[in-house]
């Protein structure tokens, strides 16, 4: 699942199970600031959903990377290109 569509759509469902937000509005552009609850301890709730729902492991760099839906992605397609 290297397409960006593909992990965007699991992306979503991850926001909806960590946010209870519309999967519908998280976009490639969705920032931290769009969505309510999305803090430091949300961040750590979503980081926690997206390791389990792709089955990687994230560091703490990738986690500070993560301010918006377009660098998770991002980051999510190089750990699955690596098979991480």
């Amino acid at each position: 699942m290297n397409d960006t569509d593909g992990i965007l759509d699991k992306v979503r469902e991850v926001f909806k199970t960590s946010f209870d937000v519309d999967p519908q509005k998280v976009s490639l552009e969705t920032a931290a600031r769009d969505i309510p609850g999305w803090d430091s301890v949300g961040h750590l709730s979503l980081a926690s959903n997206l390791e389990t729902a792709f089955k990687i492991s994230l560091d703490v760099d990738e986690m500070m990377e993560m301010e918006n839906v377009r660098e998770i992605v991002r980051i999510i397609q190089g750990k699955l290109a690596k098979g991480a």
